[in-house]
């Protein structure tokens, strides 16, 4: 799959780079992409929830009243989930929500969700981005040029680069990773992907290796 590579300008360089069938080109596997993005947002969260048990809310343990004879129904001490300000049967505690998914489906995953921007046509390779220094309004002229302004747009390079990361991080619909740190969620998250030419190469470099 041949891609031409795009100045900031959005003219065509008459360069072009190949992107590997094997990656940008298979039938997309929907249901490990879901279980990809489940394991991703599972991970994400905190689960720091806690509710008081009977054993740690505040209050006496005595005995309300006698066993028997009262006419009313036995009872053990205020903390008894029933009365208020007792403790909670069966809450929350913390725990972790991840979850093991194997290397080979998460992989997997990837490579469909990369399949699924091809096939949609949204995939964008422009020239590195040469910054001297941080520059948001030349980045986000960049994506205009590119007609990806108005859209979830993740960015993607080869090496970090400072100025890139700053130049981006104000950009409301502009994400930045490293081609390293990609994942399934952010490439599902994202409605198109603009990838820079040496971040392009390395997917060509890597499938021949």
């Amino acid at each position: 799959m041949q891609v031409d590579v795009l100045n900031i300008k959005g003219e065509k360089t008459g360069r072009a780079v190949e992107l590997p069938e094997e990656i940008f080109g298979i039938e997309p596997n929907d249901h490990v992409i879901y279980l990809a993005v489940k394991q991703y947002l599972a991970a994400q969260r905190q689960g720091t929830h806690k509710v008081k048990t009977r054993a740690e809310v505040h209050g006496a343990s005595r005995k309300l009243h006698k066993q028997k004879g009262t006419g009313g129904s036995r009872k053990g001490n205020i903390r008894n989930p029933l009365y208020k300000g007792g403790g909670t049967i069966f809450g929350p505690k913390p725990h972790g929500y991840d979850f093991k998914l194997n290397r080979k489906v998460k992989d997997l995953a990837k490579i469909s969700a990369l399949s699924h921007k091809a096939k949609d046509a949204a995939i964008v390779v422009v020239e590195d981005l040469a910054l001297a220094a941080p520059k948001t309004k030349e980045v986000a002229n960049a994506m205009k040029s590119l007609n990806v302004a108005d859209k979830k747009t993740l960015l993607i390079i080869d090496n970090y680069n400072d100025n890139v990361y700053l130049s981006t991080r104000n950009i409301p619909n502009v994400a930045s990773t490293l081609l390293a740190d990609i994942n399934t969620y952010d490439i599902m998250n994202a409605d198109v992907l603009v990838i820079t030419e040496n971040a392009a190469k390395i997917f060509a470099e890597n499938e021949a290796a």
